[in-house]
């Protein structure tokens, strides 16, 4: 039903997922950068469609795929699904009439304030990402965590002080806007993320009170801004920064100082160690092939009676 090429296809339809290199036909299962192929044409939800086409060009052919709803292609019937991650996220239905395959490109379980919970449909063959596939990363709550981050930025405010947050431009900005301005508290974006924000919002997610960064209106505003590691994440004219990382690795304590920030918090939109294992229990997939994730995770899934592989790397054959 499927195979792998340096990158994973369905093999009777033709479809690339998520694969980055150029194909005639390819599922994104959402916008970040590192799923993105700028294909002939792009099958997506209609949020990644706009998201991709904010990214790549609007002159971009896509083919939307909204979710709950099948089509035919080819031998296949196609349904995608929320995948919980960021805006228009999706999770993909392979069936024919002997067997379904779920892939679910980048997904979280638990709930979001800007993207669709996850929805999990039974197969056969489940081919997941596992990032935090080691039993360290368990998050904490979710309720916790950003409580801590209301809390850290209200101290600063009283401070005198700027809370900048750093956050991948698509998806954790503006979860991390909308928390802050569910709280009541306005929000300053760096260029880039306040143009995504705007995708997002023609899209139909409220973010709150949320403009456009300006140096002049830095005064009793947290700001958001792109992380340290990109080059245009500096900001001019800010007051005292406090600075915020958010990423499900600083579960590590260790993050803070190699992302060089003042605080870094584990919210994350990622499934953590506990949800992976969940997955498999209720997807019921016979076969499970990971990918995105350190190879010991399948040793945990094999150990806990399940058939798992890796889906690459040094341990992988080409054709299943």
């Amino acid at each position: 039903m499927f195979h792998w090429d340096d990158g994973l296809f369905l093999t009777a339809a033709g479809l690339a997922l998520d694969v980055r290199r150029r194909q005639p036909r390819g599922f994104i299962s959402h916008a970040h950068a590192d799923h993105i192929g700028v294909h002939e044409l792009a099958f997506c939800t209609p949020a990644t469609a706009r998201l991709y086409q904010h990214r790549r060009g609007a002159h971009r052919r896509t083919r939307e795929l909204p979710y709950r709803q099948p089509i035919e292609f080819g031998p296949l019937q196609l349904t995608t699904y929320p995948a919980g991650h960021c805006l228009g996220s999706a999770m993909i239905l392979a069936e024919d009439d002997r067997q379904r395959l779920l892939y679910t490109g980048d997904f979280k379980l638990g709930p979001s304030a800007t993207a669709e919970p996850a929805e999990l449909p039974s197969a056969d063959i489940l081919v997941m990402e596992s990032t935090f596939g080691r039993p360290r990363y368990r998050l904490p709550p979710r309720d916790e965590v950003i409580g801590e981050l209301i809390a850290l930025v209200r101290e600063t405010l009283a401070a005198g002080r700027t809370p900048v947050v750093h956050a991948y431009a698509l998806g954790k900005s503006q979860e991390v806007t909308r928390l802050l301005t569910a709280e009541g508290i306005a929000v300053l974006q760096h260029p880039t993320i306040f143009a995504v924000s705007q995708v997002y919002q023609q899209c139909g997610v409220d973010l709150g009170k949320v403009g456009l960064f300006d140096k002049q209106k830095v005064s009793g505003r947290a700001v958001v801004t792109l992380p340290r590691g990109v080059r245009t994440f500096r900001l001019p004219g800010l007051i005292d920064p406090v600075s915020i990382a958010v990423t499900g690795w600083a579960v590590d304590p260790s993050t803070k100082y190699r992302q060089g920030v003042d605080h870094a918090l584990p919210l994350s939109d990622h499934a953590d160690f506990e949800e992976l294992l969940a997955i498999v229990e209720r997807v019921e997939a016979k076969q499970v092939y990971c990918t995105h994730g350190p190879r010991e995770f399948v040793d945990h899934l094999r150990e806990a009676g399940h058939e798992a592989f890796p889906l690459h790397g040094s341990y992988q054959p080409r054709l299943f």
